[in-house]
């Protein structure tokens, strides 16, 4: 990801986009009300969404070249583009998505979404809920299907009766799958980057500490601390579940290479200085308070962990049989977090996916949003 504001400033107490913020690219649609799938309903759902292109229609008189591109984690709807008001960092996928790009605003109207839990925007813990305040505690227990069920609604009231390419890597990678076995009438092309077809212990596990760690920085308050003074937020335990993240999204490999055991300062770290890694967690941990939010981590942090495409299905293999697709899994051979076996399970589910493409890279999971070169390859023929 870009650079974001000095670390030294004092963040908001939440980094979500609010009200009266500058609107930078997104436009908006409010979906109505959306009944959740472990109970309850949310009153009304209001989606942001950025897009790129114009729509062409093929021989039928539907729209035929519309592209879905779904963000990871701590992403956005900003995936191309630069750094503008509203949108503090250049997209999260330039090297990916834009003109002259494997994903061609020329050829493609691109679509991305803000997710349903998010905060840029689309509905979440930050954004008003009954009666005006923010949702915070209230916010009840989304799904990925529940994110999807989101998306549909969006595409349909943009026009869009069948994706020719849905696209995601990470998170964004289990809502395509999620995407191609709840919809596959609508879903043309597939591709899946770095990801899952459900959560496994591991992943859990690392998720489950960044969240414990999120809920005992008393600044939490249950997660009601939306009126809190800046830099009052919950920012220690978000800074530790960001760099508890992060050592999950590098490898040991290119830890190893880029900080050994050096020293970040004069005073040696056994005398009470820093190590350089430890200070460059530190640094990664303090920039994302500026933008984005507890609240939303938690939240999707949960629903990641939910995801189980099986479930109801009659297993992961069975689901993965129903996608229809013509599908492309890639996968990083140093990704510690969702290593290659997770991705050789969906090539074998998938009729329709071919070889596993493996992406060679020394930056772990965050190779999917650094090897921009090795990607293109490995989807043009999905955009043929």
């Amino acid at each position: 990801m870009a650079t974001q504001p000095a670390a030294a400033s004092v963040p908001p107490a939440s980094g979500a986009w609010r009200e009266g913020d500058p609107v930078g690219r997104r436009q908006f649609r409010d979906i109505g009300p959306l009944r959740l799938e472990r109970g309850g309903m949310l009153p009304a759902v209001r989606v942001a969404y950025e897009t790129w292109g114009s729509p062409v229609l093929g021989e039928d008189g539907t729209i035929a070249n519309a592209v879905l591109v779904m963000h990871a984690l701590t992403g956005d709807s900003h995936v191309c583009g630069r750094v503008e008001p509203g949108h503090p960092t250049p997209g999260w996928w330039d090297g990916l998505i834009g003109p002259g790009k494997v994903i061609d605003p020329a050829r493609h109207w691109i679509i991305c979404p803000n997710v349903l839990g998010g905060c840029q925007g689309t509905t979440g813990p930050s954004s008003p809920g009954p009666g005006g305040a923010p949702w915070a505690s209230r916010w009840p227990r989304t799904t990925v299907r529940d994110q999807v069920s989101v998306e549909r609604r969006l595409a349909d009231l943009l026009g869009i009766s069948r994706w020719y390419l849905v696209l995601g890597g990470s998170m964004g990678g289990m809502r395509a799958l999620e995407w191609a076995v709840s919809a596959p009438e609508r879903v043309e092309r597939l591709g899946v980057v770095a990801s899952t077809g459900q959560a496994s212990a591991d992943q859990i596990g690392f998720s489950a500490t960044q969240i414990a760690a999120i809920r005992a920085d008393p600044a939490w308050a249950g997660g009601n601390y939306y009126d809190a003074a800046p830099g009052q937020g919950p920012h220690a335990g978000l800074g530790v579940a960001r760099r508890i993240a992060h050592l999950t999204y590098r490898s040991a490999e290119e830890l190893e290479t880029r900080f050994g055991r050096g020293a970040q300062d004069s005073v040696d770290p056994l005398d009470g200085g820093r190590w350089q890694v430890e200070s460059y967690l530190d640094h990664h941990g303090d920039k994302l308070a500026h933008r984005f939010d507890a609240g939303s981590y938690v939240a999707l942090t949960e629903a990641m962990n939910g995801h189980e495409l099986g479930r109801g299905r009659g297993g992961l293999e069975a689901a993965l049989a129903t996608i229809t697709a013509r599908t492309v899994v890639a996968g990083i051979d140093s990704d510690r977090l969702y290593p290659l076996e997770q991705q050789e399970r969906l090539v074998s589910g998938i009729a329709g996916a071919g070889a596993l493409q493996i992406v060679n890279s020394p930056y772990g999971h965050d190779g999917f949003l650094i090897e921009s070169d090795r990607l293109s390859e490995v989807l043009a023929p999905l955009v043929d």
